[in-house]
Order: structure tokens, then C-alpha cells, then sequence
């Protein structure tokens, strides 16, 4: 197929889903989209983009299991425990002269992220006075992420990340094994609100002291990636904080002037 025609079957089928389902990938990397894209077709069985369309039009249950191809589902505990060494060590000081705390983590997938700043929250003295808002555009994604269940093979990789990362507890204190799961307390989970929310399309919903936003923007074209930063920057207080990916910068944005840099990939609101 000509590359012309691959992008008009394309935009038709994302016009298609943002008119049926109100999902926005619209915006998305044309790169990143061609490529989840291909890989819905084998998984549907699909010749063409256009079958695609077709069946996620007439078929409601499809689009279920097309979001988890159009969605980035990988997570981990603790992911890149440096990350979090930095917040530990530039940030939470000052968290501490807050009275209450609200943080943010957009685009928490199954949830990982979530745990893992409650898990840091508590260690540091802060989550009693603290909510995080976890959210997310796929349902299903969300679900997992409010039961706190995973699979114990993923312990070892979640503990290492969890010593790196400065922890002051063993990570055994949070979670409860059995019949090869993990789940995490409820002390952890009643302090995380999940909520789907898109940076493509929907606005701010409460101001923040903390926003993490990682591996998010780097599936966005400019447009995109400027809104989303925007939403995050009108999100955050005075003086707020919003960390990113590795890939991820506020340098070259039209953003970039009203933050400053607190540490690897940590920005300050001025």
C-alpha cells in the first residue's frame, strides 16, 4: 500500500473511533500509531486498516481490546529507581512544610507508579496527609490498577527497585502474598484515586502540589505534547512539581519558561 493511502486509512480510523468512542489519538505519534496499528491487524486478523474500521465500527467489543494496542501498558515498581532517589532527596523536604498533599500521576496504566509513590509517601511521613489521583484512558488498565493484585514473579524486580530507590522499609511491609499474587495493603489503596482522564481531551480537575507524567509524551506529536504540558502546568501550584520521562524534557517547549530543573528529569513550576 502507498504510504499516502496507509495514513488516509488511518486518520479515517481514528476519526472513527474519536467520533463512536470519544477516545483522542488523533495527535498521537504517526510512528508510534503505525506500528500498534500493525500489530492490532495481526491480532485481529484484519488485511486492511479499512476491515479494521469496519469491524471496530459495527462491533462494540472490539474496542476494548483494541485500546490495550493503542494504550502503553508497561510499568514496573519503582521503574527507574533514580527517579525517585531524586524526589526523595530534592522534594520531599519541602513536601514536608505542606500541611496536606495532592499528587497526580497521569497516564498510571495498571498502577505501579501509584504504589510506588505511596509506598514512598508513607516512608517519608506523608501519606496520612496526602491523596493521589491515578488516572488513565483505558478502562481495563484501571481496573487492574484499583485491585492491587500482580503476579509474584514480578517481586524480585519490584523489591531491587524499591531498595534503590532509597526505601526505608522492606518492601514486605506493603503488599500480602498468596497463591502466586501479590496484593497491596488497603492502607496503601485508600489513599489512591483512580479515574479515567485523557491529556488529549479533557481539562484540569484539581491543583496539585505533585504531577508525575512519564512515557506519556513521547507518544504525542507537538500539538499534543504542548497541550498536555500546558494541562500539567495549570494543574500544578505555586512553586509545583512535575517529573517526566527519560526521553521526556520541558527544554524546546514553549513551556520550558515557566519551569526550572529540580534534579534528573524533576522541574519546578516558577
Amino acid at each position: 500500500m502507498r504510504p499516502g493511502a496507509a495514513d488516509l486509512e488511518i486518520d479515517l480510523l481514528l476519526e472513527a473511533i474519536y467520533r463512536k468512542y470519544h477516545y483522542d489519538f488523533r495527535r498521537y505519534s504517526r510512528a508510534s500509531i503505525r506500528r500498534r496499528l500493525a500489530d492490532a491487524m495481526v491480532a485481529f486478523d484484519c488485511q486492511t486498516l479499512s476491515r479494521l474500521q469496519e469491524r471496530v465500527v459495527h462491533d462494540e467489543t472490539v474496542f476494548p481490546d483494541l485500546m490495550r494496542f493503542l494504550t502503553v501498558q508497561v510499568s514496573d515498581l519503582f521503574r527507574e529507581p533514580e527517579f525517585f532517589r531524586t524526589f526523595r532527596g530534592a522534594i520531599v523536604p519541602l513536601l514536608k512544610t505542606y500541611p496536606s498533599l495532592r499528587l497526580w500521576i497521569a497516564g498510571c496504566s495498571t498502577g505501579e507508579e501509584a504504589y510506588s509513590f505511596a509506598i514512598l509517601l508513607h516512608e517519608e511521613g506523608l501519606l496520612d496527609n496526602a491523596i493521589v489521583y491515578a488516572t488513565d484512558i483505558n478502562a481495563e488498565s484501571l481496573r487492574v490498577a484499583e485491585a492491587g493484585l500482580y503476579r509474584a514473579e514480578r517481586l524480585e524486580k519490584f523489591t531491587e527497585n524499591h531498595r534503590m530507590s532509597g526505601a526505608k522499609n522492606a518492601l514486605s511491609e506493603y503488599y500480602t502474598a498468596a497463591y502466586g499474587s501479590v496484593v497491596f495493603n488497603r492502607s496503601l489503596r485508600k489513599s489512591i484515586v483512580f479515574s479515567d482522564h485523557s491529556l488529549a481531551t479533557d481539562g484540569c480537575f484539581a491543583e496539585m502540589q505533585v504531577i508525575s507524567c512519564r512515557n506519556v509524551l513521547i507518544y504525542f506529536d507537538q500539538v499534543l505534547q504542548n497541550r498536555a504540558l500546558g494541562l500539567l502546568s495549570d494543574s500544578l501550584c505555586r512553586r509545583g512539581f512535575v517529573g517526566l520521562g527519560a526521553r521526556e524534557t520541558m527544554r524546546f517547549t514553549e513551556h520550558d519558561p515557566n519551569f526550572a530543573e529540580v534534579g534528573d528529569r524533576w522541574y519546578q513550576r516558577c
